[in-house]
């Protein structure tokens, strides 16, 4: 009988020892609840038996529920929104730059503002009030082409800026990631839990998957690799990403930022999705994209006003720039910052109707209007010749259109494919962060703590535990009293 007593007193206070680890766990999982990347811990437990007889409960670690393919759906989702939301930041300033058509303040309308001025003046030459009016139109053209110039530059300078601090970000994460990753394969070969560990390196995964896009590579020692979608093994040992050259001044002339470099190689390509990714694109093909786009733009409006004997937009120099392919643009990168009407045009008004260098008007006529024809009919009707293709510092580029029927054609096709970008940029923003929520909100589900559940569970372990204790007092008193027998 003291051999029954005893088993069942090592049985319930195995029980106990079984709840009290179980409540314990209740309690790590409604305190961490609200916890980023926290999933919920189970106790396992199974029951023993010897020779068909009951011989208690064993009591397991801690492990985590999570779904896994759910987890890396979202980690692939968070790449996509923090590319999105990058881009979209970025664009921002620049469609605020590009204006808006019929606010006079779009690059169709300066210009149509400047064909008009001509027109205008056509009808009296000799008008002093109008000459005048031919110049301020100009520059107001010029202005509005250097303030969209500036916001690109403005804009590739902060990618190339992101870029630098992004990569910082990347590798705490990455470090974040291997010194967990140590400590996890040591905890598991001691045969202790490892699921706050592992709810600590989701965690740091998830700043990690908002920078780039990557995901998990699990391994037999409850390691896990961090790779990029192309395959590129990122380094969670603490060496890092590094940049050559570290900061650089993103000047038009700039075709590439800096370099990602992984051990001295040239990872840039690579590192594509999310925050990084975005930057990298925005840098190096978007703002360029734009930039050239702008610059040929720039030097067609110079060039057609030049090739009718009136050089009205200049350089900072004073002169018309001309290209020197190969690449298309060598010659005229960044004019677009330069821009500006002829300082010689500015001080003598008159050179509207009569031209620069060799003058249109060799008799000096008040009212010769041939320049001003020649101007409406050849410069502002007539088909530009802008290129579209091989455009850039290195001639890679290419503007998203086909070649324009006119100098306002090619305005309109600038700054509505630019807009568009910002439009759709937006719009799949809302589109995906939707799809974000979504899939966060299932996973929630499946791996997150439903506190309510939690609490109910608990009862049930405190009622259990109080059963448990009774056993043990009764078996206590029947040992008190058998002692007591004489």
């Amino acid at each position: 009988m003291g051999m029954g007593l005893s088993a069942a007193l090592s049985i319930a206070a195995g029980g106990l020892h079984n709840i009290d680890a179980q409540i314990g766990t209740v309690s790590h999982n409604v305190a961490n609840a609200a916890t980023p990347g926290y999933s919920l811990e189970t106790l396992p437990q199974e029951s023993m038996t010897a020779g068909g007889v009951g011989m208690g409960v064993f009591t397991g670690v801690a492990q985590r529920q999570i779904n896994t393919q759910m987890q890396a759906d979202l980690f692939a989702q968070n790449a996509v929104v923090a590319g999105l939301q990058t881009t979209a930041n970025a664009l921002q300033p620049i469609d605020a730059a590009l204006g808006s058509p019929g606010q006079n303040n779009d690059l169709g309308s300066l210009l149509t503002g400047l064909q008009n001025a001509f027109s205008t003046l056509a009808n009296n030459p000799s008008n002093t009030v109008q000459q005048a009016q031919v110049v301020s139109s100009a520059q107001q053209l010029a202005t509005g082409i250097n303030n969209l110039a500036s916001a690109y530059g403005t804009a590739r300078q902060g990618a190339q800026n992101d870029i630098v601090t992004s990569v910082g970000t990347l590798n705490t994460a990455l470090a974040t990631i291997g010194q967990l990753n140590q400590k996890i394969v040591a905890a598991q070969a001691a045969g202790q839990s490892t699921a706050d560990l592992a709810n600590q390196r989701d965690a740091a995964m998830q700043t990690v998957s908002s920078l780039v896009s990557a995901k998990y590579i699990s391994q037999n020692n409850g390691s896990v690799l961090v790779a990029t979608t192309s395959g590129l093994v990122l380094p969670t040992d603490g060496s890092g990403l590094t940049l050559s050259p570290p900061t650089m001044t993103m000047g038009p002339s700039a075709s590439t930022g800096s370099a990602i470099l992984l051990g001295g190689t040239n990872v840039t390509s690579q590192m594509t999705g999310g925050q990084i990714g975005a930057d990298i694109t925005l840098r190096d093909t978007t703002i360029p994209t734009y930039q050239a786009g702008l610059d040929e733009f720039a030097k067609t409006l110079a060039s057609g006003f030049n090739a009718q004997g009136l050089a009205l937009f200049t350089n900072n120099s004073g002169t018309v720039p001309t290209g020197s392919p190969p690449p298309a643009q060598n010659g005229y990168i960044g004019f677009a910052n330069q821009i500006t009407v002829n300082p010689a045009v500015t001080a003598n008004p008159s050179l509207v109707r009569d031209g620069t260098g060799v003058t249109q008007n060799p008799n000096n006529l008040a009212g010769f209007s041939g320049l001003i024809t020649n101007v409406l009919s050849k410069t502002f009707a007539a088909s530009p010749g802008a290129g579209v293709a091989g455009l850039g510092p290195s001639g890679t580029l290419s503007l998203p259109f086909a070649a324009p029927a006119t100098l306002g054609a090619f305005a309109t096709d600038l700054t509505s494919t630019q807009s568009q970008d910002a439009a759709t940029a937006q719009s799949s923003l809302t589109t995906e962060q939707s799809l974000q929520t979504t899939l966060s909100t299932k996973l929630q589900a499946v791996n997150g703590v439903n506190v309510d559940s939690e609490m109910a569970q608990l009862v049930q372990l405190q009622n259990a535990y109080s059963a448990n204790a009774r056993i043990v007092a009764a078996v206590q008193q029947m040992f008190t009293t058998l002692s007591n027998i004489p």
